[in-house]
Parts: structure tokens; C-alpha cells; sequence
């Protein structure tokens, strides 16, 4: 029996999906499905893939392949899942920069090697490949569809089998599969090719035809038949991937091994997705390559039409979320995050509010969100990569107000954790606790605060803030200086390896 290891790549930004999606917290971390559930879309991927367990099917250590910035969130929500990793702790590798699919899956190759040939003498397991974004309505054909493709793997070793969405509308943004008409006992189709997204006419002509699939981005092989194809295919990429594996470094928090490949070297390898650089070039080659239709409501949310298509429609068609009031209003999402949003005779409308952003977009229009991302980048708005309020380590911090040399924050510490011992050279600040025991290191001194105490720390004292209590400690800060930008801060000591 093989060793099945499913890997996770969790590296999207989710930009159409902004401003709920920002690229300090991406749309996998989100809770977006729309079926009541409290599962944010990267657990329920870890979930789904979990669910293939089996009396003939064993899984090693799940790989979540993730951009360095995100270790934590991935962290906090897998913590929750104890439950469905029955103790096993998944692997984090962590990308310093985001290179496509192609150098992502690399790593999860070598490391799953390395992985089973520590532990059980097997140099060469199969990879269970899923984005960490998608959603699936049916988890029960999901299951058994891919229970087929490791079936395939299993008996033919250097086959690679892909997962193909069963179409439901003439859709331009997918790519496409057509598959032969013969299926095999494991109800898998050879690929006769693969296709880029087509125009309106060609994707109307796929739909008719009934052999073409759209691409789901999930598929299943052996790690050595993605290092082989990938050397064969893109020797430039496999060259470059293996020098940063090389050079890899390995901490951990909290149980969780984090592996990181080396900096500079991933950084210069050749961005690419999985799909172009080997995926589409095995038909008619020697790594055969084969298709598991998946009928099970899938949907990779890659806009907001695709979050109104997943979400609880009302009879008029609309679906809302937080404190909404609409009138007269059809087909429409609409989103509050924080106060009260009504729409008043919209159709076909995208309004998504947060603290800090408001999106208002036509339905068919809103993939062209992005542009908005476009121009936000170039400005050099804070708006694009974070949100008002703010997740970190040890716990989160929200900007509720700022003007000319004053900041406030609401910050909350989580019970036991601690923000790194650290200095400004622009500011001052001021702490009042509102909630919980503080300890706070200020210079020389470590006192404690209670509720509705407060302290100061002046323009360039070293400090430290930490929870030692076994409550939640929420503060107000107040601060005060020439500059307030995050990047001032010196860090002399970190829990969380930032220094």
C-alpha cells in the first residue's frame, strides 16, 4: 500500500475577490462558501482531502504549501482541525517570494520524498495536488472520484491523473479537457489535449459536445513522476527548484515543522503555473495522462459572480451576508462587514463593504475587480495588501483612528503570547488595558496593568507587551510622533522568528 500525501498550495492572493481578499489575509483564509458553514475555504480543502482516508489508501503527513507571511494564519486555523488530523501535524513550506504552481509542487515533491524515506523506506509517494480555495458541494462524489484517480496511480506508476469538472454553462474563464470516450474500471478517460480559455462561441461548442471538462487544478501523481516530467519538460525550473531545496532551513512553532527553501535561490526560479510547464504537454507523450470526471457542485470562487453562484439566494436572488436591508432589489450580493449597508432597485450588483473599502461592481463585470487592485498597487495604497484590522501572531491589532502625528489601536493579545521586545525610533505611545493582565516591559523596568490602568512608553525605550493571563488581553493605543508607519519598528527579541 502506498503512502498518499496530500498537499495543499495555499499561495493565492485572491485580488477579484478585494476588498474582503487582500493579500495579507487571501480569499483561501476567508469563510466564503455559503452553505452555513464556519470553515474558512482552506480548511475545508484540508478537510475534503483528508476524507479519501481509507482501509487500502494511508495518508502521510498533509504538505501546505504557503507564502511566508501567511505561517501564522495557517497556523490558527489549522489548530482548529484537530479533529480531522487526528494528530498528525501537517508540514508547512514556506515560499519567501511567489513563484506560480510549478516551484510550489517542486517542493512538495522533494520534501514528501525525504518524508517517507525517513519514516518507511518508500522514496516515491503519490501526491494528492489541491488548491486551497475551492469550494465542492457534494463531498461524497469528491471522495470517491478521487479514490479513483489514486487508484489509477496506484496500478500504473507513471500515469498522472487530473480531476475534470463536469460543465454547467459555457464558461470563458477555465480552462478546458477534452477527454476520449473509453473509461477504464477506475472510470478514468485518457486526455486527448488540454485547452486555454476560450472565446464565448468555441466554450458554447465544448459545452454541446459533452467531451470536454474544465480544468479543476486538482490532479494526482507520484512525486518522482513530477520531478522527471518537470526535468524533462522545464529542465530550467526542476535546476532551479533543487538548488532551493538544497538550501533549505527548517524551524517550527507549536509542534509544526516549517521548512523553508533557501531565499535567493527561489527567488530565480522561473515563474510558472503546473498546467504549462508539464501538465499540458504529456498528451501524446510518454507520461501518460488521464481524467476523473468530478460532478460535485465545484467552484473555484475566482470572482464575486462565482461567490453570489455558491451563496444562499433569497427568493429574489440576492444573497447577503451581515447587516444588510434591501428593497426591491434582484440577482444582487451584497456584503456588510461592519455597519449597516441597504441597497434600494439594484440588479445585478456587487456591493461588498468593509471598515476601510467599499466595492460596488455589475455582476458580469466582476472579474475586472483586479484593475481596481491594479491601480491601488500603484498608488502605493496601504488598502491593497491589508485590511483595517490587522491578524498577527500573537494575536490582532485594528487601526480605528488616525490623523496628523496620532494613531489609535484597538490591539488584542492572545492568552500566553507576547509581541517581540522592540523600539521606535518616531513615535511614542500610549497603553491603556481594557480587558485582561498586561505585562509590559518598559526600559528597565517589567510591571503589570489591570483593567483601566495605563502606562507610557516614551520615543525609543525598548518594550514588550504580553498576555500572562488566561483571558484574551485587549488594549487601546495611542501613538504619537513624526511617523506612524509599521516598518518602524526594531525587533530585539521575537517569539515568532521575525527579528
Amino acid at each position: 500500500m502506498s503512502i498518499v500525501i496530500p498537499v495543499i498550495l495555499c499561495g493565492g492572493s485572491g485580488t477579484r475577490l478585494w476588498p474582503l481578499s487582500r493579500s495579507g489575509f487571501p480569499k483561501q483564509f476567508l469563510v466564503l462558501s455559503g452553505d452555513g458553514s464556519s470553515k474558512s475555504l482552506f480548511q475545508q480543502a484540508v478537510e475534503r482531502i483528508h476524507s479519501v482516508a481509507s482501509s487500502t489508501i494511508s495518508l502521510g503527513s498533509t504538505e501546505v504549501v504557503t507564502n511566508e507571511d501567511h505561517r501564522f494564519l495557517v497556523l490558527d486555523q489549522l489548530r482548529e482541525m484537530k479533529a480531522v488530523l487526528n494528530g498528525n501535524k501537517p508540514v508547512l513550506l514556506l515560499e519567501p517570494v511567489g513563484r506560480n504552481t510549478s516551484p510550489a509542487l517542486s517542493m512538495a515533491a522533494f520534501c514528501a520524498q525525504q518524508l517517507t524515506e525517513n519514516k518507511n523506506n518508500e522514496q516515491d509517494p503519490i501526491l494528492v495536488i489541491t488548491p486551497a480555495d475551492q469550494t465542492i458541494k457534494n463531498q461524497e462524489a469528491f471522495t470517491k472520484a478521487l479514490q479513483n484517480c489514486i487508484s489509477v496511480v496506484e496500478e500504473a506508476p507513471d500515469v498522472i491523473v487530473i480531476l475534470g469538472v463536469t460543465p454547467t454553462a459555457p464558461e470563458t474563464g477555465y480552462g478546458y479537457i477534452q477527454r476520449l470516450n473509453q473509461k477504464d474500471k477506475n472510470n478514468a478517460y485518457e486526455v486527448a489535449r488540454f485547452v486555454e480559455k476560450p472565446d464565448t462561441k468555441t466554450a458554447q461548442s465544448y459545452l454541446l459536445d459533452g467531451s470536454y471538462l474544465w480544468n479543476s487544478g486538482m490532479f494526482v501523481l507520484r512525486a518522482s513522476t513530477w520531478l522527471a516530467a518537470l526535468k524533462e519538460f522545464r529542465k530550467d525550473i526542476f535546476d532551479a527548484s533543487q538548488t532551493a531545496w538544497q538550501s533549505r532551513s527548517k524551524d517550527g512553532a507549536d509542534g509544526f515543522e516549517f521548512i523553508r527553501p533557501g531565499a535567493e535561490e527561489f527567488k530565480v526560479i522561473p515563474s510558472e503555473s503546473i498546467d504549462y510547464a508539464v501538465i499540458e504537454k504529456c498528451p501524446g507523450s510518454h507520461y501518460p495522462i488521464k481524467m476523473v470526471e468530478l460532478d460535485a457542485g465545484w467552484n473555484d470562487l475566482g470572482a464575486w459572480d462565482a461567490v453570489w453562484q455558491v451563496g444562499q439566494q433569497d427568493l429574489d436572488g440576492n444573497v447577503t451576508s451581515g447587516d444588510t436591508l434591501l428593497a426591491n432589489s434582484k440577482n444582487s450580493l451584497v456584503h456588510a462587514g461592519s455597519r449597516l449597508v441597504s441597497a434600494v432597485g439594484v440588479e445585478n450588483l456587487i456591493i461588498v463593504e468593509t471598515a476601510d473599502a467599499v466595492l460596488v461592481a455589475d455582476r458580469k463585470n466582476s472579474q475586472d475587480v483586479k484593475s481596481i487592485v491594479t491601480q491601488l498597487e500603484s498608488q502605493k495604497r496601504a488598502e491593497k495588501n491589508l485590511h483595517r484590522k490587522v491578524a498577527r501572531p500573537w494575536g490582532w491589532y485594528d487601526s480605528v483612528d488616525e490623523g496628523e502625528r496620532f494613531k489609535v489601536k484597538r490591539i488584542q493579545v492572545k492568552p500566553g503570547a507576547s509581541l517581540s521586545l522592540q523600539m521606535h525610533h518616531h513615535r511614542a505611545e500610549h497603553w491603556i488595558v481594557v480587558r485582561g493582565i498586561a505585562e509590559i516591559t518598559n526600559g528597565d523596568q517589567v510591571i503589570t496593568l489591570n483593567e483601566n490602568q495605563s502606562t507610557y512608553i516614551p520615543q525609543g525605550q525598548t518594550h514588550r507587551l504580553a498576555n500572562p493571563g488566561l483571558e484574551p488581553l485587549e488594549i487601546i493605543e495611542v501613538q504619537s510622533g513624526s511617523y506612524l508607519g509599521e516598518d518602524d519598528i526594531v525587533r530585539f527579541e521575537d517569539t515568532y522568528g521575525r527579528t
